[in-house]
């Protein structure tokens, strides 16, 4: 089953259910995911689905920070909430330690030894943690490798 009939069969059980925050969760994805298909004109497939899922999450992390910051936690339950829901739709999500052991051996692969090759390091890195790792935890390491900060 592809993860849009997914999403379609799990708000309908949202539905039954009375999942008001469900409910919610998903008719957003679906949305997000509608006007994606409205503006390529055509189907999304799983892959694009993931990537708009991970463009959700970061919304509310960010949002969860503000509402920290602006000391609403009520509001950033809600999006905690919210990220959780999305999450479980997400393939597993790489430990810190495998990104680490990733980031080790493609660094060593390209013989890359300073922080001015970070970026060269994420660009090799990246399609390996697609929607498995967050990019800024990603970045952190390669960065902590290289000797940048």
């Amino acid at each position: 089953m592809d993860l849009k009939s997914k999403l379609n069969q799990d708000l309908k059980e949202a539905m039954k259910a009375k999942d008001e925050v469900k409910l919610r969760t998903i008719r957003m994805l679906l949305a997000a995911i509608k006007n994606f298909e409205v503006e390529k004109m055509r189907p999304a497939t799983d892959e694009e689905i993931l990537q708009i899922m991970s463009k959700e999450i970061k919304k509310r992390q960010e949002a969860i920070e503000m509402y920290e910051k602006g000391n609403r936690q009520d509001l950033a339950q809600a999006e905690r909430l919210e990220v959780q829901i999305i999450q479980s739709y997400m393939p597993q999500q790489m430990s810190e330690e495998e990104i680490r052991e990733l980031a080790k051996r493609i660094i060593t692969e390209l013989g890359l030894s300073s922080p001015k090759d970070v970026g060269t390091a994420m660009k090799a890195i990246m399609p390996h943690v697609k929607g498995r790792a967050d990019g800024k935890l990603v970045n952190r390491i390669v960065s902590e490798l290289l000797g940048g900060s």
